[in-house]
């Protein structure tokens, strides 16, 4: 089972299970989880092989989607289902294994596409820090600059650096990421799978995952799929506009 956070348990209805991205955890979506828990329960989860959940050998959309529908079974059943870049792929991968599971489906920047990026290269720069000499984030995020020169970058990689460990360590399962990577930036054949149910493709204005030419694609297997991009956002749609984002969830949700 993943390790999960639950926000707002007093309210009834179709549960919100957010998924995050590659090197994210549940704690990066707490501020939007406990914002949106105000109407509705909240579940943020720390995706396979991150945060505090197992760390395993496979790292596949289909690992990552059983994963995601044994938590929504646990939790009442059924969930309206938000994932972003990896998470997004896993959530899509859910909604075409289980749609049963699956009220409604919101993806955050992200195609059901492979692409050609690899990550790889934040894993050796990860990896490279001699954490036994490092004594504080600022000492972390000094000794990061010399192989990741994005501030922002470097502070979401940061998120993952538990200090206070013993011995210190990133919550992160750097050798099954990297493993997987191949699989992490690409997607599973589809064949004639489709899920009828809503769903919401909501992008960043400035990024350029989801393209025009993947629009046939996703409404091949997701008929009902709408479209909607944030102005001045990027991949990273929901730390660049949080308060946009936050309102075009809660309409989809809520229509």
């Amino acid at each position: 089972m993943l390790n999960y956070v639950e926000y707002g348990t007093e309210h009834g209805g179709t549960p919100l299970l957010i998924a995050h991205g590659l090197f994210g955890s549940a704690r990066n979506w707490g501020v939007i989880a406990k914002r949106l828990a105000d109407t509705r329960h909240v579940i943020a989860v720390d995706m396979r092989n991150h945060g505090q959940s197992d760390f395993g050998n496979s790292h596949t959309y289909e690992d990552m989607a059983a994963d995601l529908a044994e938590v929504i079974r646990t939790v009442g059943g059924q969930a309206d289902v938000l994932g972003h870049s990896m998470g997004g792929k896993a959530a899509m991968m859910l909604a075409l294994t289980w749609p049963d599971l699956m009220r409604k489906l919101i993806v955050a920047d992200i195609a059901p596409v492979g692409y050609g990026h690899t990550q790889t290269p934040l894993i050796d720069a990860m990896e490279a820090l001699d954490l036994a000499t490092i004594t504080s984030r600022q000492e972390a995020d000094t000794a990061l600059a010399n192989t990741v020169p994005e501030a922002g970058v470097r502070a979401f990689l940061l998120q993952s650096l538990d200090l206070r460990a013993d011995p210190k360590a990133w919550r992160l399962n750097h050798a099954a990421l990297r493993a997987h990577m191949n699989a992490v930036i690409g997607f599973p054949a589809l064949g004639d799978q489709i899920f009828d149910g809503p769903v919401f493709f909501l992008s960043g204005a400035t990024s350029d995952y989801v393209r025009p030419e993947h629009r046939p694609l996703i409404k091949t297997h997701f008929p009902a799929a709408r479209f909607a991009k944030i102005p001045g956002a990027g991949h990273w749609l929901h730390a660049d506009k949080p308060r946009e984002f936050e309102a075009a969830v809660r309409v989809f949700l809520d229509a």
